[in-house]
């Protein structure tokens, strides 16, 4: 059942803000809905955005934006969860972690998640860096 309301529509559009503000390109053709999805497809979606966007990533008084962005690099990494962690090490370069750091805490995650995974994680790290590299050089 889809929960409309005004309350629930300013939650989800200050969500697709702030995730357009760390990622720097809006959601929202991400989050449309196929013709083959349920009908209550579009309230995961935006549950999920909301929670991840509204509630989360808001929450700078004791954890700010670039340690929570690192946190988050580090568990997509160690899931193994590749689009998020695409998503992830966006967030944290736009929140000024540098890749030195993205690196270190790859070095940390070999440790504790394992090196396997460390390194098949750390290949998306190398596009995003690469897809970075391109954009800045065309500046």
């Amino acid at each position: 059942m889809t929960t409309t309301g005004s309350s629930n529509d300013d939650n989800y559009a200050r969500a697709l803000d702030t995730a357009e503000h760390l990622l720097g390109f809006r959601l929202e053709t991400f989050l449309e809905a196929a013709s083959s999805e349920p009908a209550n497809a579009a309230d995961f979606k935006r549950i999920a955005t909301v929670h991840a966007f509204g509630d989360s990533w808001p929450r700078t008084d004791l954890l700010d934006t670039r340690s929570r962005a690192l946190v988050s690099v580090a568990a997509t990494a160690a899931l193994g969860i590749h689009e998020p962690l695409r998503g992830q090490l966006r967030i944290a370069l736009n929140s000024g972690v540098t890749p030195d750091q993205i690196v270190e805490a790859f070095i940390h995650l070999a440790a504790y998640a394992g090196v396997a995974r460390a390194f098949d994680s750390y290949a998306i790290a190398a596009q995003v860096f690469a897809e970075r590299a391109d954009v800045d050089a065309a500046d």
